[in-house]
């Protein structure tokens, strides 16, 4: 699980046995934990955030869509 991006204490990272899924990232800030599309920045999974939390980590991924994805391609060799 390479973590690729650490922002305002919460953890961006990828699972590496997920590479047939469409790009995603995964979020944990406590023990809450989400998953997130990149191309829309839409909310495919949520335990434990509160929609405003969802909000705020939506906004980081779309401010940092382009490193996110390029992370994904050069982590799964695409």
């Amino acid at each position: 699980m390479p973590t690729v991006l650490r922002c305002d204490g919460y953890r961006f990272y990828f699972y590496s046995h997920e590479p047939d899924e469409p790009p995603h990232v995964h979020v944990d800030h406590g023990s809450a934990t989400a998953k997130v599309w990149l191309h829309d920045a839409v909310v495919a999974r949520n335990i434990g955030f509160s929609a405003k939390e969802l909000g705020r980590i939506q906004r980081m991924v779309r401010e940092r869509e382009q490193e996110l994805r390029e992370a994904w391609h050069a982590f799964f060799g695409i």
